[in-house]
């Protein structure tokens, strides 16, 4: 089971310096409810949680976005544990000793205090799944935010996935360039095209697997399969050319007839100004499983739930091919759940064998976890027990900041 056992944030967001032990109010740590008013920093946690795996994280902030007002630098720390061995990872911009941001500026990990050899390295020790209140708008939203998410799912299964959706993007851009010069050279646009469909293909190869094994009843089997009863299951589709083609054949024909597709399209994509066919243009489609209806037909309610049961079938999945389950950060989930749905979520968050922390203004939707739950109250760069509902053993010792 994988264990967290401490956090560090340094000049982070609204926190100066704090250190966070979820174990210090009640139950084991494991799953942890932070509560407090608005602005009180309870999802800038969630986010400092988040940024411990590749990414920006589940806001997709800029870096200039995180360092507290006033600082230049900022770092998040976690100590963690699987399988019994422990292993700390952190990331952030580094700072010399007056507190100036030093090289680049650019972002950099560390496992276990060294400097990581590349960030699938982080990948492969930890992955992290999220649910924000922005994501409820996934369904009435365009296809970017649909593909953003799903590539999120993918990410958290195969961590060379960004990198090949991030080589695709730049060679695609590159081509772009290319065809605004009426003078380019054909076998210049034919290099571009050449790395653009291998990256395409593979992008688009990894999201139907992905989709796949989420729409395979049983894929997970044990206890994971039980996490995301109470919820509606989804049916997903990509509406996607390539993927289209990957159905009917393979991968290097693909590329082949992607080559073709882009060199005789030349002309009308120069006038356009990119690409009408790429991985770019995919789009994830969600409907109710039983009942075929699309999510974009449904009701709030109807569409949280479904998303929330696509996030927890994504854990038992996660848990299921890698082993290990991952960080379950949830922000606001209980946002248009009814009673029955908000039961079904805290009855799979115990069965999640991984640390959960879930946010709220108040403490009281979430009582039926005391017991089960940490309780914390997120205010003024500091993280105390909740009063009323944490542990009594904790005392002032309980309290995160140091």
């Amino acid at each position: 089971m994988l264990s967290l056992s401490r956090l560090t944030l340094t000049d982070y967001r609204n926190y100066e310096h704090m250190v966070w032990r979820p174990a210090g109010a009640g139950a084991d740590g494991r799953i942890s409810v932070l509560t407090g008013p608005n602005g009180s920093g309870k999802t800038n946690l969630l986010e400092a949680l988040s940024l411990l795996v590749p990414g920006r994280g589940l806001r997709g902030a800029r870096l200039a976005d995180l360092p507290r007002l006033g600082a230049s630098s900022w770092a998040v720390a976690a100590r963690l544990a699987q399988g019994g061995e422990a292993f700390e990872i952190g990331t952030g911009i580094a700072s010399d000793g007056a507190g100036q941001a030093t090289g680049s500026g650019r972002r950099v990990f560390r496992l276990d205090g060294e400097p990581a050899r590349n960030r699938a390295a982080i990948a492969e020790r930890l992955c992290a799944v999220w649910l924000t209140p922005q994501m409820d708008r996934l369904f009435i939203e365009g296809p970017s935010g649909r593909r953003r998410f799903l590539d999120r799912l993918v990410l958290a299964l195969e961590p060379e996935h960004a990198r090949e959706v991030a080589a695709h993007d730049e060679a695609m851009q590159g081509r772009n360039r290319l065809l605004q010069n009426p003078r380019t050279d054909p076998a210049w646009l034919a290099a571009q095209e050449h790395a653009m469909a291998r990256h395409a293909v593979a992008v688009c190869a990894a999201r139907r697997s992905l989709v796949g094994r989420l729409n395979a009843p049983g894929e997970v089997g044990g206890e994971g399969e039980d996490l995301a009863q109470g919820f509606p299951a989804a049916s997903l589709a990509l509406d996607c050319g390539i993927t289209a083609q990957l159905e009917q054949h393979p991968a290097l024909v693909v590329e082949d007839w992607l080559r073709g597709q882009w060199r005789t399209g030349r002309a009308a994509d120069a006038a356009s100004g990119g690409a009408a066919l790429g991985a770019h243009r995919a789009d994830l489609l969600l409907s109710d499983r039983e009942t075929g209806r699309p999510a974009s037909l449904g009701s709030t309610g109807q569409q949280k739930a479904l998303l929330v049961g696509i996030v927890l079938a994504h854990a038992a999945l996660i848990a299921g091919v890698r082993g290990e389950a991952p960080l379950l950060l949830l922000d606001e989930p209980l946002v248009h759940l009814d009673a029955a749905r908000r039961a079904a979520l805290f009855a799979a968050l115990v069965l999640l064998p991984a640390p959960s922390l879930l946010t709220g203004t108040d403490a009281e939707p979430f009582a039926s976890l005391r017991g089960q739950a940490g309780f914390w109250r997120a205010g003024a760069g500091k993280l105390l027990p909740e009063p009323g509902l944490a542990d009594v053993r904790s005392g002032p010792a309980g309290a995160a900041r140091v």
